[in-house]
């Protein structure tokens, strides 16, 4: 037995899809431990498929790495589930001439969007550690299948190619027949994992036979590698709280054909197809001579991704880089009368303030949307705004439009925030979605600067977004909290927007922290004046991440028994903002209650600090 000879001298047919016949198991379990408690089920499953035709069989080890195992707790089962994988397979293939690739599948990208983003060097130690096994039980080759991400794919290549010379199957997946999620054409990254060492390069996943078809016309022969092609049965659908395909067969078979004319080495299956339709795609070969010339049709050009024009207003990033800036928080009405909220922005603009900046759905209790508000404050007021983004309200595809409505509106500030949790809000049942990390979201809308939708399409034109993210610096290690701060900004954050302050001491302590990370992203730093001592203890007993000082606690309780509570919450804010302004150009006032009248009197403080700055020089 020689795979490598084989794909040289013919077409090879490939298995079908593992998870989806192991589905009756339960969905929230890993499929990768059923080789441990239910061995009988797989390798029935893998002679299934020899007996349907298939030449090679790949192992049951998709998700069988450290990383994915932990979600269910079996993160120190990696070397028996593997190991257990191989033998089944093995065990299943033995006197058929089936060949066995031990398979890897792809960590980062879009195929599960609830689990977090993997380090580069997590990436590389969980599939060292997976590729091992392969190598010490032994298989005929390897399958690195359902990268999204291409880099990783890369990354992932380039250590099997250091540590074995076994053949190896790289295949990456697609939103969009043709691109990748980074915005690279097919054709262009397949020729990059032939130079990378890959024996054969295609794709599998998400795609039904059709549309990996029409990619596969844009891809010629290799000069170095075969080609290979697993499509899906065909979309799925829900039916009854389960995922289901397709199974018509037949389709499948008239498939076989195709993928043969279009170059592709090794023919087989993913999600939703079963030993039926491998047999249809052997069947529907008229010759297993493969094919070493095709007319490649062309790749639709892309309508380029061109610069929004710059609509001449001022942004905030550029301003809060040069001088002292102003945010105000107004949060949006819970009822339809908008009168108080487009007055206090409009009192709050003339005294200055830079942008008014609008929560999405606080305290999780349902509001007025944002969008609408902040569409009628920049073109009928005339007035800034900086519109919050939960990813607890809006999954994947309610993110998308977000982001491309508040692109069209003209909405180019943003801040990624992963919004309170459901319980402390009106519907305490309510689903959160969070198919993203804050991160992840900011990460998401500058991809848009780029002109490339989440898919990898051209949006044929290119966004303007500066995004915030959310700093707590209320904690007890300033220098170690700030790690969040760089991380967020490896992610794409712009500026960074806190938690109101009141210890005057943590200022300075958090721009010198700042310094020694050498981290010179802008900061608006948080300040929301107190209403009375009861709302004093509020805050700092039951608010999370607000803490206030014994000092700050005592006067307000003191100026709420002299019944001066306003006076005095207005003395601290004003005392924080004189901390403020002398360490960061960015101040970022909440508002309380929509007493807008309140920072009114603080934006108007700042100015006069301002003026008086200017008088000084």
């Amino acid at each position: 037995m020689n795979l490598r000879r084989d794909l040289n001298e013919k077409v090879l047919i490939a298995d079908g899809a593992m998870g989806t016949l192991l589905y009756s198991y339960g969905i929230d379990r890993s499929f990768e431990e059923l080789n441990l408690s239910h061995p009988d089920d797989v390798s029935g499953i893998h002679r299934a498929y020899i007996e349907a035709g298939a030449d090679i069989i790949q192992t049951n080890t998709y998700g069988a790495n450290y990383i994915k195992l932990s979600r269910y707790g079996l993160e120190d089962e990696v070397k028996k589930i593997n190991q257990a994988a191989i033998r089944l397979a093995k065990e299943a293939a033995r006197g058929t001439g089936t060949y066995i690739l031990g398979t890897m599948g792809g960590i980062n990208g879009s195929s599960d969007t609830k689990l977090p983003l993997a380090s580069e060097e997590e990436v590389k130690r969980s599939f060292r550690e997976q590729l091992y096994c392969f190598l010490l039980e032994g298989v005929d080759g390897l399958l690195l299948e359902t990268f999204y991400d291409v880099d990783e794919l890369k990354t992932v290549l380039k250590i099997v190619r250091e540590t074995t010379d076994l053949p190896v199957i790289a295949n990456v997946s697609m939103h969009e027949p043709g691109l990748l999620q980074n915005g690279q054409q097919l054709p262009e990254v397949l020729k990059e994992l032939e130079a990378l060492g890959a024996d054969c390069v295609g794709m599998n996943c998400r795609l039904g036979p059709y549309h990996m078809a029409r990619a596969l016309e844009t891809v010629p022969i290799l000069q170095k590698s075969h080609l290979a092609v697993y499509p899906n049965a065909s979309l799925p659908e829900v039916r009854g709280g389960k995922v289901v395909y397709h199974t018509e067969t037949e389709y499948f078979q008239n498939y076989g054909e195709i993928f043969r004319q279009e170059g592709a080495r090794i023919i087989g299956g993913c999600c939703g197809t079963t030993p039926e339709h491998i047999r249809a795609l052997r069947e529907g070969l008229k010759s297993f001579e493969p094919v070493t010339s095709k007319k490649v049709r062309p790749i639709i050009e892309l309508v380029p991704a061109e610069k929004l024009e710059d609509d001449g207003e001022e942004r905030l990033l550029d301003k809060v880089k040069r001088e002292h800036t102003i945010l105000v928080e107004l949060d949006p009405p819970r009822t339809f009368d908008t009168d108080k909220f487009f007055e206090g922005a409009e009192a709050l603009h003339e005294n200055g303030v830079d942008a008014i900046t609008i929560s999405d759905n606080s305290l999780a209790s349902p509001r007025i949307s944002n969008m609408a508000l902040a569409s009628i404050l920049k073109h009928q007021y005339g007035i800034k705004p900086l519109v919050h983004l939960t990813t607890r309200d809006h999954n994947l595809v309610g993110m998308h439009s977000h982001i491309m409505g508040f692109h069209k509106l003209g909405l180019h500030d943003v801040l990624a925030i992963t919004g309170d949790p459901t319980k402390v809000g009106d519907f305490p049942g309510a689903s959160s979605v969070f198919d993203l990390r804050s991160v992840e979201l900011v990460q998401l809308i500058k991809k848009y600067n780029a002109g490339i939708s989440y898919t990898g399409k051209s949006l044929k034109e290119k966004g303007r977004f500066h995004v915030a993210a959310a700093f707590n610096p209320n904690v007890l290690n300033v220098e170690k909290a700030v790690k969040l701060i760089q991380r967020k900004v490896e992610y794409g954050a712009d500026y960074i927007i806190t938690q109101p302050v009141y210890d005057k001491e943590k200022i300075a302590i958090l721009k010198d922290a700042l310094q020694k990370a050498d981290i010179k992203v802008p900061l608006f730093i948080g300040v929301m004046p107190l209403l009375s001592g009861r709302n004093a203890e509020f805050l700092h007993n039951e608010v999370p991440g607000i803490r206030l000082p014994n000092e700050v606690r005592e006067r307000m309780r003191e100026a709420e028994a002299a019944d001066r509570s306003k006076e005095e919450g207005m003395k601290i804010a004003k005392e924080i903002i004189d901390s403020i302004y002398t360490e960061f150009n960015g101040i970022y006032i909440i508002t309380p209650f929509l007493r807008y009248d309140l920072s009114v009197e603080l934006a108007t403080y700042i100015q006069n600090k301002k003026e008086t700055h200017v008088l000084e020089k």
